[in-house]
């Protein structure tokens, strides 16, 4: 997993609540395994609308997305975060998130940021015309057009993006004593 501390870019600027699995990507593209490929899909049904933030061309892999409460709401899915991520997006800012998807984006390296509703929307506000900046390790979001909110997250989420430690990596950080037990019981 790539660390994450500070992503700066366009956001997709998405003022909608309990935006949905199924909306972030449809059924018919939960056959695969493979992380890849599934950016496309994305937001499909929206992207059926012509003038949508997602195929605007200054949006083009843009690292963040804005929306409204309950993100990631609906079925436990692990493909919407890796559609998000195959998207380019590194941070998701929403007042709220379903906690089966901020674990499923914890553990693709996308950081589900929580802010108030009130910085939300000023934020939606200024998605369209300036970049947001999502830096981690100072928690903070600010936007070129001069917005400044801060934000608190689980300390070992937290951690664990900074370091780029997804579950397989954080296990081996402690190979040493893997191995020592291994040794010791025969294994």
């Amino acid at each position: 997993m790539i660390p994450f501390t500070r992503v700066e870019g366009r956001a997709y600027a998405l003022p909608l609540s309990n935006v949905d699995t199924d909306l972030i990507i449809p059924a018919e593209h939960l056959k695969t395994i493979r992380r890849s490929g599934l950016g496309g899909h994305a937001f499909e049904v929206l992207r059926a609308t012509s003038g949508n933030v997602f195929d605007d061309p200054a949006n083009e892999r843009a690292p963040i997305l804005i929306a409204l409460d309950n993100f990631g709401c609906g079925s436990s899915r692990e493909h919407a975060a890796w559609a998000l991520a195959d998207l380019g997006v590194r941070a998701v800012i929403a007042p709220s998130f379903s906690d089966i998807f901020a674990g499923n984006a914890f553990k693709n390296g996308i950081a589900a940021v929580e802010l108030a509703h009130s910085a939300v929307e000023t934020l939606l506000r200024s998605a369209p015309q300036h970049s947001i900046c999502v830096d981690l390790d100072r928690q903070e979001v600010t936007s070129s057009a001069g917005d400044h909110f801060t934000f608190s997250m689980d300390r070992f989420r937290r951690e664990c993006l900074l370091a780029g430690l997804d579950e397989i990596a954080l296990t081996l950080t402690h190979e040493t004593a893997i191995r020592a037990y291994e040794q010791r019981v025969g294994i």
